[in-house]
C-alpha cells in the first residue's frame, strides 16, 4: 500500500547507467526544483515522479540545487483532517499524541454502541492510525497527511460487501449421525428422535479430544448454508464465513404465520407442540434494545441482524409473526429489535406461564415443554397477544382504570367540591383538567381563584403551584392569609371594624403558606414562556405533590413565535401543551386570560369568545368560567359576584349555569348568598 511505503525512507536510483549514486528522501519534507531544468542535448529529459518527488537524469540534465519547503503543523492538520473525514472518522474530539476512543463507523459499536475504535494522531499531524477492538469487526488502517498517500485500511470483519461466503457440505464438515448418548440428552428435554431427525441435527467429534458437539445444521432450499455447534458446557460457535440465516428456514417457505424463537432447542420444542412453522435466530439476543427514537439501520449497517435481510424474501408474505423469545431482559430486547424491523403491526408476543411460586416465569419454549408439556406450550402460542405499538391501544389496556372510575375507587375522579354549595351544582374541580377564567378588569378573577384554592386546601388538603405575575409576593401572601385566617392583614379602611390578625395567627399563617403554596417566579427582567412555567410546575408536582397550578395571566407570558406561525396557531399549540401537562400529572390548571377591549360594553359579563388572542381558549379548555362583579348600585348589591360557568366538557363534573356569591371585602372571602344572609 502507498501509505505503508511512505512510512519508510524511499530510495531513488539514478536512471543513468553511468551513475550508481542514490538519493534518500524522507516523507516529512517535500522537495521541489527551484528552477526548470535545462537540457544539454536534444533528447527530452527523463523525469521520474513518485510520491510527490521529481527526479531528472544527470546524464542529460544539470540538476539545480533543491529547495526544501517546510510544511507547517496547521497544513498537516488540515490535510489529515480532510482524509479522516473521507473515511467517516470524526477527528474533532481527538487530540494529537494521545489515544482517542470513538464509535467505529464500520460496526457502529455493536448493540451496546461502545466506543471501540482506538485512534492515534501523531504529534505533528503527519499521520493517524486506528483499530476497532471489537472481535467481530477488527477494522484497522492508517493514513498520512501529505506525500500523495492514500488511506490504507483493512475492511471490517462484518463487512458483507464483496465477501465470498464459504460453501460447506455435511461431508466437508465431518458431521455424523447422533449417537445414543446425545439422543438421550434430547429425550430428557422432551424432544423426540423423529423431530431431531427431521431437522437434520447431527454431531461432530473432535479429532484430538474425541469430545462430541451437537451440530445444528442451517438449510435453505435443501442446501447446507451454515452450521452451529453446542458442546457439553453449553458453549456455542458457528462455522466461519458462512451466511447467517434463520434456523429452520425451509419450514416457513409456504406459510403465512410464523413463530420466531431465540434458540435451536426452542425451535425443536415448538415442533413437539405441533408447530413446524417456527424458526430460530442464529446469534442469540442483545443485552438491551436500541432507543425507541433511533432509526432502523440500513442493510449494510445492520450487522447484528443480517440474517433478517438475508431471509427477507421469506418474511415479506408473512401476515402474522409470533415473537416467542426468552422471557428475560435480553429476550425482550430481541423481541423489540425484531418488531422494529419486521413491523409491529404484524407482530404478536407470548407470555410465558408462571412457575409454582407464582412469582417467577418459565424462561422459554423448551423449559415450558420440559415441565408443563406440549399442550401448555401450544396454549401459550394460541394465547399470544398483539405486540404493543406506541400510541395505539385497545380499551382492554385501560380496564383497570375504567373499573376504578366505575367503582369510584379514587374519590377525586368525578371532581372535588368547590366549597360553595350553589357553585358545586355547576362546577367541580377534576384532576387533569384545564379551566379558563376570564372577566373584565377588576372583577375579582384572581381573588376568586385564591379563595377557591383555600377552600380546596381546607376540604381536601391540596397543594398548589402559583405563577402569578401581576401580584407582588407580599401582596399575594396578604390576600391568601386573610382568606385563610378570616381576618384582615392590617387595621385600615378596607377592614372596617374587623379585628386584625394577631402575631401568633400571622406566624402560623406563614407556616401554612410555606407548606401549601410553591411559587413560580422569574427572578430577572425577562418574561417567562409557557415551557419554562410547565417545566417548573412538573418539578413541583414530583417534588412537593402539587395538585393544582395557577397561571395568572396569559398576557404576562412571553409569546414569541416563529414568523410563519399565526397567533391562533400559537395559542392552539400552547393550550395543547398545558392540557398534556395537566393530564399526564393529574394536576388541575387554572389559566387566567383577559378579554380584548370591549368597545360596546354595557356592564354585563363578557363571553368566552371575547378573550384576547384566539377562540381556541374556549375550544380547547375543559371548563370555561367568567367572573363578574356588579358595579351599578341600582342593579343590586355591590358585593354580589356572579360566577358564570360557560363551558363544562365533562357532564359528570358539572353543567352550564350561573352561581352567585357574596364578597367580604375585609377578609377577601366568598360565601354563598344564603349562608351570608344567615350570618346577618
Amino acid at each position: 500500500m502507498a501509505s505503508k511505503q511512505l512510512l519508510k525512507s524511499t530510495t531513488f536510483t539514478n536512471p543513468s547507467p553511468s551513475s550508481s549514486q542514490t538519493h534518500l528522501f524522507h516523507s516529512h519534507r517535500l522537495v521541489f526544483s527551484a528552477f526548470p531544468p535545462k537540457s544539454t542535448s536534444k533528447a527530452r529529459p527523463f523525469c521520474l515522479r513518485t510520491n510527490g518527488y521529481s527526479y531528472a537524469s544527470r546524464a542529460t540534465v544539470k540538476a539545480p540545487k533543491p529547495v526544501d519547503l517546510e510544511i507547517t503543523d496547521e497544513q498537516r492538520c488540515e490535510s489529515l483532517t480532510k482524509k479522516l473525514k473521507e473515511i467517516v472518522i470524526d477527528d474533532e474530539i481527538c487530540e494529537p499524541a494521545q489515544y482517542g476512543h470513538l464509535i467505529c463507523p464500520m460496526c457502529k459499536g455493536g448493540d451496546s454502541e461502545e466506543k471501540s475504535l482506538s485512534i492515534f494522531i501523531e504529534k505533528d499531524w503527519s499521520y493517524a492510525t486506528w483499530q476497532c477492538h471489537r472481535r467481530k469487526c477488527d477494522w484497522k488502517g492508517r493514513t498520512m497527511a501529505f506525500a500523495g498517500s492514500k488511506s490504507s485500511y483493512k475492511k471490517s470483519k462484518n463487512s458483507t460487501t464483496n465477501k465470498t461466503k464459504r460453501e460447506i457440505t455435511v461431508e466437508s464438515l465431518g458431521l455424523e449421525p447422533l449417537c445414543e448418548e446425545v439422543l438421550a440428552f434430547f429425550s430428557e428435554r422432551g424432544i423426540s428422535r423423529e423431530t431431531v431427525a427431521r431437522n437434520k441435527v447431527m454431531q461432530k467429534r473432535c479429532s484430538i479430544t474425541d469430545q462430541i458437539s451437537i451440530a445444528f445444521t442451517y438449510w435453505r432450499n435443501g442446501k447446507l448454508i451454515s452450521c452451529k455447534y453446542r458442546d457439553i458446557n453449553k458453549k456455542f460457535w458457528q462455522e466461519k464465513d458462512t451466511e447467517r440465516i434463520f434456523y429452520g428456514l425451509d419450514d416457513i417457505k409456504d406459510t403465512n404465520d410464523i413463530i420466531i424463537v431465540e434458540g435451536e432447542m426452542d425451535k425443536l420444542a415448538m415442533e413437539e407442540a405441533g408447530y413446524r412453522n417456527c424458526v430460530s435466530v442464529p446469534d442469540g439476543a442483545p443485552p438491551k434494545a436500541s432507543p425507541p427514537d433511533k432509526d432502523v439501520p440500513t442493510e449494510e449497517q445492520d450487522t447484528k441482524y443480517q440474517f433478517l435481510w438475508n431471509c427477507k424474501e421469506y418474511l415479506k408474505k408473512e401476515s402474522r409473526i409470533i415473537l416467542a423469545t426468552d422471557g428475560d431482559g435480553p429476550g425482550q430486547a430481541l423481541a423489540e429489535e425484531l418488531a422494529r424491523r419486521l413491523g409491529r403491526e404484524r407482530c404478536w408476543r407470548v407470555s410465558w406461564p408462571k412457575k409454582n411460586n407464582q412469582v417467577e416465569h418459565f424462561k422459554d419454549a423448551n423449559e415450558v415443554l420440559m415441565y408443563l408439556g406440549p399442550d401448555v406450550l401450544k396454549e401459550v402460542i394460541e394465547n399470544a397477544e398483539l405486540y404493543p405499538i406506541r400510541g395505539l391501544f385497545r380499551f382492554q389496556d385501560y380496564f383497570d382504570e375504567i373499573n376504578a372510575y366505575y367503582h369510584r375507587t379514587y374519590k377525586h375522579d368525578c371532581g372535588v367540591k368547590t366549597g360553595w354549595r350553589d357553585l358545586d351544582e355547576l362546577y367541580n374541580v377534576v384532576p387533569g383538567e384545564l379551566t379558563i377564567v376570564t372577566g373584565v378588569p377588576n372583577s375579582g378573577k384572581s381573588e376568586w381563584i385564591d379563595a377557591l384554592l383555600c377552600n380546596l386546601y381546607e376540604s381536601h388538603g391540596w397543594k398548589f403551584a402559583l405563577c402569578s405575575m401581576e401580584n407582588k409576593v407580599r401582596e399575594h401572601a396578604r390576600k391568601l392569609l386573610e382568606k385563610h385566617i378570616q381576618k384582615p392583614f392590617f387595621d385600615g379602611r378596607y377592614g372596617g371594624p374587623a379585628e386584625r390578625m394577631s402575631v401568633e395567627e400571622f406566624e402560623q399563617g406563614k407556616q401554612w403558606l410555606n407548606e401549601t403554596f410553591h411559587l413560580i417566579r422569574c427572578e430577572d427582567d425577562s418574561l417567562p414562556n409557557i415551557k419554562w412555567v410547565l417545566d417548573l410546575a412538573r418539578a413541583a408536582v414530583l417534588r412537593h405533590g402539587v395538585r393544582g397550578l395557577v397561571i395568572d395571566p396569559y398576557n404576562e407570558l412571553d409569546h414569541q413565535r416563529p414568523p410563519n406561525q399565526t397567533e391562533t396557531e400559537y395559542v392552539s399549540q400552547m393550550l395543547t401543551n398545558v392540557k398534556r401537562f395537566a393530564q399526564h400529572h393529574a394536576c388541575h390548571v387554572w389559566f387566567v386570560a383577559h378579554p380584548r377591549q370591549l368597545h360596546h360594553w354595557v356592564g354585563g359579563p363578557p363571553n368566552l369568545y371575547d378573550i384576547s388572542g384566539s377562540a381556541h381558549f374556549i375550544n380547547k379548555c375543559d371548563n370555561g368560567i367568567v367572573i363578574h362583579r356588579n358595579r351599578d348600585p341600582d342593579a343590586g348589591e355591590l358585593d354580589k359576584v356572579q360566577v358564570c360557568v360557560r363551558k363544562v366538557r365533562n357532564k359528570v363534573a358539572g353543567t352550564i349555569g350561573d352561581a352567585y356569591l357574596t364578597y367580604d371585602r375585609a377578609t377577601g372571602r366568598y360565601m354563598d348568598i344564603a349562608k351570608a344572609n344567615e350570618g346577618k
